[in-house]
């Protein structure tokens, strides 16, 4: 390996749309990154939003999986074109979209382990997938399947004990049970099923990588606990699928040096390390240096939450996922489709369309609202699960139609949508506590009024990450940890980076006003959830 103060480090993101790649050195500068669009770089493959769909079958949506190993030939070029020197490169990882499966046919093991440098990667593989489509975490098709894993041990309940979560349309373990029954000629003959995730990291080893603990928990076949495969449910996904897969190991596990196609075709060092990639929600949850007591809120079309946990809980509204940076602890996700799309339709109704005129609505609204509480569903939400629809409740907690004021109305959504946050986050064992820090991100974490509300609601400072890209750069830091993780914390091997920028600081009273409103939204939820079942 190189001298560490003249090491770099390789870190990628394998998502939706494009492939990103970014080089830092020791000290975590930025020193290449370059990125590849799939709809407009690869326009062969006829991909928009980098999946393909039709309208016979809308709710089945798969990518070309070769594709995405061309765009690795691409941007392993634009780098080198970028002056990238590759024989400094000491450690590779990354991440990729969750959930999505590539089949590798029957004798691709030896392909990978004897390419040849004089050739493109997606010349040498175009013949290496049983299955061409691979289907991505925007696929729907599967609820029959889903139906059948939770039933395996005893209903969704059970399964979200054991595995992180209920059974979900996306995951793979009710891909791959379809794929068996609606391809079985295809299955039979799959030599290897990998994630994402795992495949683009044996793309680099020339062999096939294992799955790493924390992508492993997004296929609802992964034993959280255990850190184990469950057989029972292999069993029901499909015939020998155990002997498809590999062990799961540790996210900061070094699964081998480089493949020597790398080390001649261009130049990286023989003692190069290829670290576990992940999924790229646990790579965002690195990329964002979140910490034990943190909370990052994504405020994007959708709304995310990351935390971190000591012991997983049992839900059946959000997901629990093995920590990809320490092997004992945990992280939870709660997904919100009501995010920026209603923030903006709200705006659009009582700001005409204006986020000056809507912040100054909010501005002018005391913390509290005067006792209005409302909340905003233009689809059906995930967590919970109530159908689209507006809710307004005055201070005496009666059902109105509207309010009279559009003050009150923008105050509304932002309190309705943050109490609602915390609420579930609490529901999830996440305790709020004197240390705890909200980090925000996405794409309305510039509004300075909406992030005083959240610090206001939460109770707790609200800092920002000037660090975009948070899954392509959690790779590089990860294949940073993954070489010094004997020795250092993930916390000290990133202390070189600049600390988040604390942005706003809850008020005095915050408590005082906002946890009565989080019982006041519980209360509320209880009984819109017992309304759709009458």
């Amino acid at each position: 390996m190189s001298e560490p103060s003249e090491s770099t480090y390789l870190g990628l993101d394998f998502s939706t749309q494009q492939l990103k790649a970014v080089v830092i050195d020791d000290n975590f500068n930025v020193l290449h990154e370059t990125s590849v669009q799939f709809d407009n770089d690869l326009p062969e493959f006829r991909t928009y939003g980098g999946v393909l769909q039709t309208k016979e079958e809308p709710n089945v949506v798969t990518a070309p999986t070769l594709m995405w190993v061309k765009a690795l030939d691409m941007i392993l070029d634009r780098l080198r074109v970028c002056g990238v020197d590759f024989g400094k490169v000491a450690a590779i990882s990354g991440s990729a979209q969750q959930h999505g499966t590539v089949y590798w046919g029957k004798g691709s093991r030896a392909v990978l382990q004897r390419l040849d440098p004089e050739k493109f990667l997606h010349e040498q593989l175009a013949s290496a997938f049983s299955v061409s489509q691979s289907p991505t975490w925007m696929d729907s098709s599967t609820t029959a399947e889903c139906k059948q894993l939770e039933r395996v041990l005893g209903g969704p309940e059970k399964l979200a004990e054991i595995t992180g979560s209920r059974g979900y349309e996306r995951f793979s373990g009710a891909q791959i049970m379809k794929i068996h029954k609606k391809k079985p000629d295809a299955y039979e003959n799959t030599e290897r099923v990998s994630l994402v995730s795992n495949f683009a990291a044996s793309l680099f080893l020339g062999d096939y990588a294992p799955i790493d603990w924390a992508d492993a928990s997004g296929t609802n076949l992964f034993d959280l606990r255990a850190k184990v495969w469950r057989d029972e449910l292999l069993e029901a996904c499909a015939p020998n699928l155990r002997s498809k897969l590999d062990d799961a190991v540790s996210s900061s596990s070094l699964v081998g040096p480089i493949s020597r196609y790398y080390t001649e075709r261009f130049g990286f060092d023989d003692n190069c390390k290829v670290v576990a990639f992940t999924g790229d929600n646990p790579g965002s949850l690195a990329g964002m240096r979140l910490k034990e007591g943190d909370v990052a809120v994504s405020l994007g079309t959708s709304d995310t939450l990351f935390l971190w946990l000591h012991e997983p809980k049992t839900t059946l509204d959000g997901h629990i996922l093995c920590n990809p940076l320490q092997d004992d602890a945990y992280m939870a996700m709660l997904g919100f489709k009501n995010g920026s799309l209603t923030r903006e339709r709200i705006r659009n109704s009582a700001a005409g369309g204006d986020w000056q005129i809507f912040n100054e609505l909010l501005d002018n609204t005391p913390r509290g609202n005067f006792g209005n509480f409302a909340l905003y569903y233009d689809v059906r939400e995930i967590t919970p699960g109530v159908v689209a629809g507006d809710h307004r409740f005055n201070k005496l907690n009666e059902r109105i139609v509207r309010y009279s004021s559009k003050e009150v109305e923008v105050r509304a959504l932002i309190e309705g949508q943050l109490v609602a946050r915390r609420a579930h986050a609490e529901d999830f064992g996440f305790v709020i506590g004197p240390s705890t820090r909200i980090i925000a991100t996405g794409g309305a974490s510039v509004n300075k009024l909406i992030l005083q509300v959240m610090a206001d609601v939460f109770n707790s400072p609200v800092y920002v990450l000037e660090t975009a890209n948070s899954a392509m750069m959690g790779g590089a830091y990860r294949a940073k940890h993954a070489l010094y993780k004997d020795e250092l914390a993930f916390s000290d091997i990133i202390n070189k980076l600049p600390e988040a920028k604390l942005l706003c600081q809850p008020y005095d009273d915050a408590a005082k006003i906002y946890e009565p409103m989080v019982e006041r939204y519980r209360r509320i939820i209880k009984e819109l959830l017992d309304e759709q079942k009458l």
